[in-house]
């Protein structure tokens, strides 16, 4: 019997707890079991809006960094965001992003390089330099420094194509037991005589969601 094992990060471009988990998550990563392959899923945190984020909501969220900035050290974030820009609860554009970004891939190996150049570009633009991925022309900017194609991200940013995507995405997240963002849920594929692979049971088993702490990658790396 052979077992394939599939990690699924479950994400948010602008989440800030994705964000202070970056550290750890890249330690976890570089670490993993050979037999391990890692897939990232965005899932969704805010719907698209035009309206102004309230006042408390505004206060609510800088004090979610406070809060990190405690519980996580070394995690950065840029106050001048809530004076600089005009925030918006809307991260569904910024998730497009990510999948506009890797449309422009010729392979599996690219994708994941471009993936990850667009959740780096958003999770700095916004954390660090105060920009606000909510807007089309930053995340068009993000595009440009990244090295892809403009006009083409343009036009893949708001398709159908993509917005079906990130509701493929937004859905198996959900249906695999994400539990907030981060999430790490293992799959393991148990390929056997098919009467096993029919048991409900195995099914059931194949989903698991693995702990971690934001400040030791070796709690993550001796579940798994």
């Amino acid at each position: 019997m052979n077992n394939i094992r599939t990690l699924y990060y479950i994400h948010d471009p602008m989440c800030s707890w994705c964000w202070a988990f970056v550290p750890t998550w890249e330690k976890i990563q570089g670490s993993l079991p050979s037999d391990i392959e890692v897939v990232y899923l965005l899932g969704g945190l805010a719907p698209d809006s035009d309206l102004p984020m309230a006042e408390q909501m505004k206060l609510t969220i800088a004090g979610y960094w406070q809060t990190i900035q405690e519980r996580v050290p070394g995690t950065q974030f840029n106050y001048d965001f809530w004076t600089k820009c005009q925030p918006r609860r809307s991260t569904y554009p910024s998730c497009r992003a990510v999948i506009a970004a890797k449309a422009q891939a010729k392979n599996c190996d690219e994708a994941n390089v471009l993936e990850k150049a667009m959740v780096r570009a958003i999770q700095e633009g916004y954390y660090l330099n105060a920009r606000n991925p909510s807007d089309f022309d930053t995340l068009v900017a993000f595009a440009e420094e990244i090295g892809l194609d403009v006009e083409r991200f343009e036009l893949d940013l708001n398709s159908e194509s993509t917005i079906e995507q990130l509701n493929e995405e937004m859905h198996m997240a959900r249906s695999i037991g994400a539990q907030g963002f981060p999430s790490l849920i293992l799959k393991s594929n148990k390929l056997a005589k098919a009467e096993e692979t029919k048991s409900r049971a195995l099914k059931n088993a194949q989903w698991q969601n693995i702990p971690y702490d934001y400040n030791d990658a070796s709690v993550t790396l001796r579940r798994l």
